[in-house]
């Protein structure tokens, strides 16, 4: 197996994945989604793809109609998304994605955290060329009839670059690009997308001992806590 599954296999143990976290998260991305392109999920690719991951993490239904009204309310102001780039102890790469109305204050509390934890918050561009951006989609097993060699060459002209089984679906990870033609092919086919997403995949990692291993995500938690921060990404080996 490649890169991606080696990262999602890794990411099943950690606790980053809280309910109440993901719900904030998606949250914030159905703001966002409608903000950029208004509240019909059937004009709007990107509301259509946050909606498919509300339903894909149980986000109850109140949750998802009191984003809606908070999106639509115009004076609700819209969340910037900003990266943020650092090194956590022993020379981990770390790589943030916040959306913040409040910029100073998204930047006061990462450089605190990374301060903490013996890290060092990073300019633009030190560490964002370390991670492969991709997106990925996760399909329902019962609408794929064809083994996935022969579903991984049916979407050669996608760029896909792995196709494997988990048991929340068939995962499909392929380049940021391509994210848009692959929402449309799967759509025009009937192919019912559970959730899709985007990640940043490290084109190297790195094995610490437990002890350092802690140290990191010491510093991992606590910027995992900060409810600016959509995702956190790192070069540590799982």
């Amino acid at each position: 197996m490649g890169r991606a599954f080696e990262l999602r296999k890794g990411r099943k143990m950690k606790r980053w994945s809280a309910m109440a976290k993901t719900f904030t998260r998606i949250g914030k991305d159905i703001v966002m989604a409608i903000k950029d392109g208004g509240p019909n999920p059937d004009s709007n690719s990107r509301l259509r793809a946050v909606m498919q991951n509300a339903k894909a993490a149980n986000m109850p239904k109140d949750n998802v109609e009191r984003a809606i009204k908070k999106a639509t309310d115009k004076d609700t102001a819209n969340y910037k998304e900003v990266l943020f780039e650092g090194y956590a102890p022993h020379g981990i790469a770390v790589l943030l994605e916040t959306a913040t109305d409040n910029n100073n204050r998204t930047v006061a509390n990462v450089r605190s955290a990374f301060n903490k934890c013996d890290g060092n918050l990073g300019t633009s561009g030190s560490v964002v060329f370390m991670f492969d951006h991709v997106c990925t989609f996760t399909l329902k097993k019962e609408d794929i009839d064809i083994d996935l060699e022969e579903l991984e060459l049916e979407l050669i002209d996608f760029e896909v670059e792995e196709v494997f089984d988990d048991e929340e679906g068939i995962i499909i990870y392929a380049p940021f690009e391509q994210f848009g033609a692959i929402q449309t092919y799967f759509e025009e086919n009937s192919t019912e997308i559970l959730s899709s997403g985007f990640e940043r995949i490290p084109t190297t990692t790195t094995k610490l001992n437990e002890e350092q291993q802690a140290d990191v995500e010491k510093l991992l938690e606590k910027l995992e806590e900060d409810d600016d921060v959509q995702n956190v990404f790192h070069s540590m080996q799982m």
